[in-house]
């Protein structure tokens, strides 16, 4: 998998823009490549690899290590840092974080783009597939600890992807007809999205984690809720739209002209299934 923290499993792709060739190269990986993924043949011993983990990791940290390590690694200045892209937590990040690791107890994570609207997810997704512990936090900067008992020596063997595969095409993000609306309301929803004034501006590669609270935030008061992503890009618009989505909730309307028109959705709707899931009161 070309990206672990930006692919979801559970989406299968409706078809691909190239032939699948293995992005690891021929005679490099005894895997099959499936377009999207490299699996397994057999699923893997996951209380061993837990158990593995713990003991790398070894006794918890105490708060003096701690701020030892964050006074250390977290400086802008820090020569062990991995930058995270749009690409997020990617497969060749992984060899790049135990190479730092050779070296150092901890390396320096700087994220940007689309990742940051979710790092709760960069943050899972760092800690399961490089075995390490974040040990500090702050906005879009993290710091990932090896462990107490972690061997250069006894590194895992990450094969590294030698180019980046094209991206699968999935199904539709936007519907002709939102989803509890009619064609009429539909459109009178994107025109009213596009006349009014925008909640605010993304810019490209910038920070975005808090963009999910401000959206809302916004929806408390607003039906319609417009986001100006001039100079971001088409298609990192869209990996937006997909993660407000399933953020916020809501529901993508429009993208057009690197604007993102979001419907807060039916309220309504969703508050009446939500009565009707709780309990009687006795």
């Amino acid at each position: 998998m070309y990206s672990y923290s930006e692919t979801k499993p559970g989406i299968d792709p409706i078809g691909f823009r190239e032939k699948k060739f293995s992005p690891f190269g021929p005679g490099r990986l005894d895997r099959k490549w499936t377009g999207t993924r490299a699996p397994a043949e057999k699923p893997p011993d996951l209380d061993k690899l837990t158990a593995e983990r713990n003991r790398i990791l070894g006794p918890p940290l105490s708060d003096e290590e701690i701020s030892h390590l964050v006074e250390k690694y977290r400086h802008n200045d820090c020569s062990r840092q991995i930058n995270l892209g749009r690409g997020g937590v990617t497969h060749n990040t992984l060899s790049d974080i135990h190479n730092h690791w050779r070296r150092a107890e901890a390396v320096r994570i700087k994220c940007l783009g689309v990742p940051t609207l979710n790092m709760d997810n960069i943050c899972f997704h760092l800690e399961e597939k490089s075995g390490g512990q974040i040990i500090y936090r702050h906005l879009n900067i993290l710091l990932l600890y090896r462990g107490r008992n972690y061997d250069p020596q006894k590194r895992p063997q990450i094969p590294l992807m030698l180019w980046k595969p094209l991206a699968p095409i999935y199904p539709k993000l936007v519907k002709n007809i939102a989803d509890g609306l009619s064609f009429e309301e539909t459109k009178e929803m994107r025109n009213r999205g596009l006349n009014s004034q925008p909640l605010m501006k993304l810019t490209r590669n910038g920070v975005y984690v808090n963009v999910v609270e401000k959206v809302r935030a916004a929806f408390e008061t607003e039906e319609v809720v417009r986001l100006d992503c001039a100079h971001v890009g088409v298609n990192d618009c869209k990996k937006i739209g997909v993660k407000l989505r399933d953020l916020v909730p809501c529901v993508p309307l429009l993208f057009k002209d690197e604007q993102i028109i979001l419907w807060r959705g039916n309220r309504e709707v969703d508050d009446a299934t939500q009565t009707a899931k709780e309990p009687p009161c006795n």
